[in-house]
């Protein structure tokens, strides 16, 4: 493990130093090589669904883990778009001539060594790798082993466009060691590595946070809430709602409870079920929404769970101060949202609640840095520090000072 980081920290040294000009034509190169390859991403592929689905895995984790060439070219396009960003490093971002006539800069620099660990979807190697070698770092990438050859095959690809432009290979790499300990290696090696970003389950993250000596940023699970205002629009809560929800199960921004206020459940939950039914969403409810619709009942745990599934629990709440004395009480800190045509509740609710993301009358599905204009992200941060939400290119850069002096002295 040493020697393998060791070359990645040597291959920091060079990526850190390229040119604007040079990282973007071989990031276009890498693009154009994985439509020229697809086949032998598809195949590869097929051998990983193939053992996913002999293995169990629920279908919102195949669909996250299936490749077509739809989906290539998707990853190519996304290559694209970051190759086309502005350039992240170098940045002078703030600039000022001291009493003692010394002229300081605080400019953007690569962080160096990310290790970026994640689950299924092979599409975040290609991200990843493109994200880290526009701003200028190295990654080590640890995906899920659902996704081993998939994974494999993605990587090989971008590292051979590595070799043909003479930059080493090291500079996108996957950790060989797919267990635990492998992992446990990793976060102890604050020698090379820089940080760690960790995507996945509430039990990888904690353990990474709690046993890592290399500085961490959460990528945590997306336990998201939507609350129905009294004074929402019930057109718009409904379509918000069956969005948030529906368009895509599976993933970190989509809505996993509804809260709904007390003063107009009677009337649009039946509406939210007639809409929700038709996309065969199962719905758990409390106590009062059973009352009005033929649900199941939502058990503790249930507000506590991130489904990644066609599920959705339903709590009717007295108002804003409980809806978001709930989200602060099961909250992941990820996206939030508020369907309400009151002005002053709105604000109230976006200045209230500590999440990354708080939304007013649109879906939590919109947390995606495709969707803030970022090209592509690492993940969705949950921590404060230093980066939250949509991880893009420039969260991938640290800074440091440059003082340009003349002969200058300290008495």
């Amino acid at each position: 493990m040493e020697n393998f980081l060791r070359k990645a920290k040597e291959a920091s040294r060079v990526i850190s130093t390229l040119s604007p000009k040079i990282k973007n034509q071989i990031l276009l190169a890498m693009a154009d090589s994985l439509e020229k390859n697809f086949q032998d991403i598809l195949s590869a592929n097929a051998k990983d669904m193939t053992v996913g689905r002999k293995d169990g895995l629920m279908q919102s984790l195949l669909d996250r883990l299936f490749l077509d060439e739809n989906r290539i070219k998707s990853m190519s396009k996304g290559i694209r778009e970051i190759a086309s960003l502005k350039e992240p490093v170098g940045r002078v971002l703030e600039g000022w001539i001291n009493k003692d006539n010394l002229k300081i800069e605080k400019v953007s620099i690569p962080i160096g060594v990310i290790g970026v660990i994640y689950e299924s979807r092979p599409n975040v190697t290609s991200d990843t790798a493109a994200l880290c070698f526009k701003s200028g770092n190295v990654c080590i990438l640890k995906g899920g082993k659902e996704a081993k050859h998939s994974n494999e095959a993605i990587a090989k690809i971008l590292e051979q466009v590595l070799k043909e432009h003479d930059l080493p290979m090291e500079a996108i790499m996957l950790l060989p060691d797919y267990s635990r300990e492998g992992v446990s290696k990793l976060i102890k090696m604050d020698k090379y590595v820089d940080l760690i970003i960790p995507r996945g389950g509430e039990a990888l993250i904690k353990y990474i946070s709690s046993n890592s000596t290399v500085p961490v940023i959460k990528h945590d699970k997306g336990l998201c809430h939507t609350y129905i205002d009294k004074d929402a629009d019930f057109d718009k809560a409904v379509n918000i709602s069956v969005n948030a929800k529906v368009q895509r199960p599976g993933v970190c921004n989509a809505m996993e409870t509804l809260l709904v206020d007390k003063e107009i459940y009677k009337e649009i939950l039946p509406l939210l079920k007639e809409r929700f039914d038709e996309h065969g969403t199962k719905l758990r409810g409390c106590s009062e929404c059973c009352e009005v619709i033929d649900i199941k009942k939502a058990t503790e745990k249930d507000f506590d769970t991130e489904y990644l599934d066609n599920i959705l629990s339903i709590k009717v709440v007295d108002g804003l101060d409980e809806a978001i004395e709930h989200i602060q009480k099961y909250s992941s800190n990820h996206s939030e949202s508020i369907i309400t045509q009151n002005y002053t509740v709105a604000e109230e609710f976006l200045n209230r609640v500590d999440s990354s993301c708080v939304y007013v009358n649109a879906s939590t599905r919109f947390t995606d840095g495709g969707e803030f204009g970022f090209g592509a992200e690492v993940g969705i941060s949950t921590s404060k520090l230093h980066s939250r939400g949509p991880m893009g290119i420039n969260d991938l850069t640290t800074y440091k000072y440059k003082i340009y002096g003349n002969g200058q002295i300290r008495e």
